[in-house]
């Protein structure tokens, strides 16, 4: 009988918690055909989540979990319940149930068609602003222009990867993850299913606009180098300015005797080139700074606690 393995992030989820593992039940008990292990990945909550992750495991034998020793974010938590998953598969799903588990049946037969890995492609997104939207679906768009892979559009990381796709996948140890990115660049055979995202069931997002950014950035320089083809042309544009500023004063100099009138252009020169180079700056420091975070290969998490896995696990 193969092994179903379901991965569930869970930061602060107290008042979706039990919604969110009575459908996963629900759906996972009628895979009459398949058994399976349910793993929550407590990343640093601070409220009861941990409390009812313990309840849960002592109550239903296949409900497993995980414990962070602080938050290290939602993809770290996606790895770690990855790393310690046995599958056939293993399904990555959100506890807000935004994503519906009722979909989790559909992933499963299109992996038995013979695809290696199959993703949810979000239709109409409920309760999201405006802004969010926007955002995430020109995001993707821009990153696909950005980036040497396809990244799916209009997706998250509600997906289904088979054994071999996951076990390429754990072997990228990398600090910055973009999950979703990761899993694309790993290849195989992948196809989607079509879905309406559901409005949060309870609670908060977890992905605000400062976690957005830095997760925008991470998918940015960790599969593109463009902003250093970006800055190197910035710098062309800035000597080809400072040129033209030198040959404005060169003939200042010879044709004219009033100093003064090159000082706006002179100023102007300066400030503009200041500006690239600062700018400049910025994006290869970004690209310095992860490379200083790989290089001192902290592990990706630290495990306060394991509920219901063997010790050999």
């Amino acid at each position: 009988m193969k092994l179903i393995s379901v991965v569930v992030p869970c930061f602060n989820e107290e008042e979706v918690f039990e919604a969110s593992l009575q459908r996963l039940l629900a759906v996972l008990n009628n895979l009459q055909t398949y058994d399976y292990e349910l793993i929550f990945v407590n990343d640093g909550s601070k409220d009861k989540t941990i409390e009812l992750i313990e309840a849960a495991a002592a109550k239903y034998p296949k409900v497993k979990g995980l414990s962070f020793s602080r938050n290290f974010g939602h993809q770290i938590a996606i790895t770690a319940g990855l790393d310690k998953c046995k599958g056939d598969a293993a399904v990555v799903i959100d506890a807000d149930l935004q994503d519906p588990p009722e979909l989790i049946p559909k992933m499963i037969e299109a992996w038995e068609n013979g695809y290696d890995v199959v993703y949810g492609r979000r239709n109409i997104r409920d309760g999201e602003s405006w802004f969010k939207l926007f955002t995430a679906k020109w995001f993707y768009r821009i990153i696909n222009k950005l980036s040497d892979i396809d990244i799916p559009l209009d997706t998250g990381d509600f997906r289904l990867m088979d054994r071999k796709a996951l076990d390429e996948f754990l072997k990228m140890r990398e600090l910055y993850r973009f999950v979703r990115g990761m899993v694309s660049w790993v290849g195989f055979n992948q196809t989607y299913i079509l879905y309406d995202r559901d409005p949060r069931f309870a609670g908060e997002t977890k992905y605000p606009l400062k976690r957005m950014i830095r997760l925008a950035t991470d998918a940015i320089m960790s599969f593109s180098t463009v902003p250093l083809r970006v800055a190197t042309i910035m710098g062309f544009v800035a000597s080809a300015v400072a040129a033209i500023g030198v040959v404005f004063v060169v003939i200042n100099r010879i044709f004219t005797t009033n100093w003064v009138e090159g000082w706006t252009l002179l100023m102007l020169t300066v400030l503009l080139m200041g500006g690239m180079i600062l700018s400049v700056l910025g994006i290869i420091g970004g690209y310095i700074g992860r490379i200083y975070g790989e290089a001192k290969n902290r592990p990706l998490y630290i495990l306060k606690k394991s509920i219901g896995f063997k010790e050999e696990e």
